[in-house]
């Protein structure tokens, strides 16, 4: 359902167009801030931090204090789903998380599915809702399968996925039926989500750029095609952000075969490109480089009014083209924030 102006990102994700376009940033809860950096001190790990209901929701709920985004995304991770589904998952320090035992040595029915790492993830949720701004809309996400699978299959993050794209070409069965597990996950997590308060959801897609098209259409395109029908089955009315990071000119095909109900763009995207190829009236949110925002100055208002200039007849969620980075100062954001809402 539309509420208008009173949630002015929940109206764009559902097709109205704004004079003013909301605002929220990937990553907009995170350690660029000081009150996000003495809160993980405290709670000694990334882990720690987003499974501790209370913390989960101040962490939230601090950019929307701070700034007053038109969107909270809640504080969580994408590798949720697969830590639920057995694998065990550590962020050591100075380092990207792991997964263990990695599915490229070890079967996906070996492991023992531990539905109840998820619930103080739920909780957070119905803390947060409860203390939002009524006009602020509150995003839950998950990552796509594609981007979850090149975690689960070989333990860790890589530069080129190499170990997941080469068990797909060689083992595609088994591959397939690893796919098919974490849409039947990320269909019931993201329910869950909506269930407890979340009112959008976003499919984060960070690795669907090392694919051939082929692929792209098998591991990308299909699996998030399935997701989407479930939730409209399941949720209807909740929307769904489709954000396939490096799709580049496979995107239109990706916004019409999926269904998402808005494309997030990376900042690799020309935007005026993504204007004219993606379909009449989809939502479409994006896509600052997430560096213009670190540089700041003329770099920073030269690429806030490229893509508002864009998108100025397009239903349009200003946001950056990937996460915002650690070390960007608080006054950059600032000024971006100032920039986008100018009136005149």
């Amino acid at each position: 359902m539309i509420e208008g102006s009173t949630k002015p990102l929940l109206a764009t994700l559902n097709g109205e167009r704004q004079a003013v376009p909301p605002v929220w940033l990937m990553r907009q809860a995170g350690r660029y801030l000081p009150e996000y950096r003495a809160l993980r001190a405290e709670k000694g790990g990334f882990l720690a931090l987003a499974t501790d209901p209370a913390a989960a929701t101040t962490v939230t709920l601090q950019p929307i204090r701070r700034f007053g985004f038109d969107g909270a995304i809640l504080f969580s991770d994408i590798l949720m789903v697969p830590w639920a589904m057995g694998q065990d998952l550590t962020f050591g320090p100075g380092e990207g998380p792991r997964l263990s035992p990695a599915l490229i040595d070890t079967a996906l029915t070996a492991l023992q599915p531990q539905r109840q790492r998820l619930e103080p993830v739920y909780e957070t949720v119905r803390r947060v809702r409860a203390s939002l701004p009524p006009e602020t809309t509150f995003l839950g996400f998950a990552g796509s399968p594609w981007t979850v699978a090149t975690y689960m299959v070989a333990g860790q993050g890589s530069k080129d996925q190499e170990a997941t794209r080469s068990f797909a070409y060689r083992d595609p069965s088994a591959f397939a039926a690893l796919i098919d597990a974490i849409v039947a996950w990320t269909v019931d997590y993201l329910s869950a989500q909506a269930l407890a308060g979340v009112e959008a959801v976003q499919l984060f897609d960070s690795w669907a750029g090392s694919l051939s098209p082929a692929q792209f259409e098998r591991w990308v395109i299909a699996p998030n095609a399935a997701i989407v029908t479930a939730l409209r089955e399941r949720r209807p009315g909740l929307p769904v952000i489709g954000f396939p990071k490096g799709a580049g000119a496979k995107l239109p095909a990706y916004a019409r075969e999926t269904g998402v109900d808005a494309i997030g763009l990376d900042e690799t995207v020309d935007p005026a490109w993504a204007d004219q190829a993606l379909p009449p009236g989809l939502p479409v949110q994006g896509n600052l480089d997430p560096l213009a925002l670190l540089a700041g100055g003329a770099a920073l208002d030269a690429g806030v009014d490229r893509v508002l200039a864009a998108f100025r007849e397009r239903p349009h969620v200003f946001n950056l083209g990937h996460g915002i980075g650690q070390h960007t100062p608080v006054a950059h954001v600032e000024r971006l924030l100032a920039r986008v809402r100018r009136r005149g």
